[in-house]
């Protein structure tokens, strides 16, 4: 049977309905825009600044190895890493001589390391690619064995190529010029290596304690390597530290 009523709606109200959706989809994308902004001017979780933790060493100092090979690697380790922007600075107490020569604390051994590690940086700029081969390096030359830091390239899987042609050329020369400047430029000045800086503070003879400075430096939610230990477990008791001076001479 045929109701001719049924058959379509009114104008009038076919052309509300229509009037609504539209209103209703301005809405929504309006309150989807705020939404979109208020996320932009609050912050998000994913938008906290990662904690800026600066590392001046120089490679053959005994106590910058073992800070590399021992205490540095724990923040890769429990996690930290994601909300920490480690850089590594090697030159330490070396200085820029008269004839534009590197003068190292070590000797041109040390030179050449630091000019090693810089390069391998520049290579892989990403800490989780160069820190493996820096700790590989900083084993093999802690223990005197200076002639197998190329065997770090083939124990990692790495091309030696970018390393090799950037510590024999100029550009090798050109980083270690920079972490000069980077050294030199200081605020307040190192008075010795391994010389550790968190957030902008120096931690002096307090190094032992840099995770614990990472927490408390990080505004996000805490990572799980900071809610897992209290304050006083993660404080250690500080400790007499032995390091390689600058010297005044």
């Amino acid at each position: 049977m045929y109701f001719p009523f049924l058959a379509s709606r009114p104008p009038s109200l076919a052309n509300s309905s229509a009037k609504m959706s539209s209103i209703l989809g301005r809405c929504f994308s309006l309150l989807a825009i705020y939404l979109a902004m208020t996320q932009v001017c609050l912050g998000s979780p994913n938008s906290v600044e990662k904690v800026q933790l600066d590392f001046y060493y120089e490679s053959l100092c005994p106590y910058c190895a073992d800070f590399i090979t021992k205490e540095l690697p724990i923040i890769f380790d429990n996690g930290l890493i994601d909300i920490v922007n480690l850089r590594l600075i090697p030159w330490g107490n070396a200085r820029i001589s008269t004839s534009n020569s590197f003068d190292c604390q070590h000797g041109s051994t040390e030179c050449l390391f630091n000019s090693v590690e810089a390069c391998a940086i520049a290579a892989w700029p990403n800490p989780k690619d160069h820190f493996p081969f820096i700790t590989c390096v900083e084993n093999q030359v802690s223990k005197g064995e200076y002639n197998q830091w190329e065997t770090c390239f083939k124990k990692l899987g790495l091309d030696p190529n970018p390393v090799t042609s950037c510590y024999k050329s100029q550009s090798g020369k050109k980083l270690q010029k920079n972490y000069a400047a980077l050294t030199d430029a200081l605020q307040p000045h190192h008075e010795y290596v391994p010389w550790v800086v968190v957030a902008g503070e120096p931690l002096r003879q307090d190094n032992n304690n840099f995770i614990s400075y990472i927490c408390k430096a990080y505004e996000g939610d805490p990572p799980s390597a900071c809610q897992e230990a209290s304050l006083a477990s993660i404080f250690k008791e500080k400790i007499a530290h032995v390091f390689c001076p600058v010297s005044r001479g």
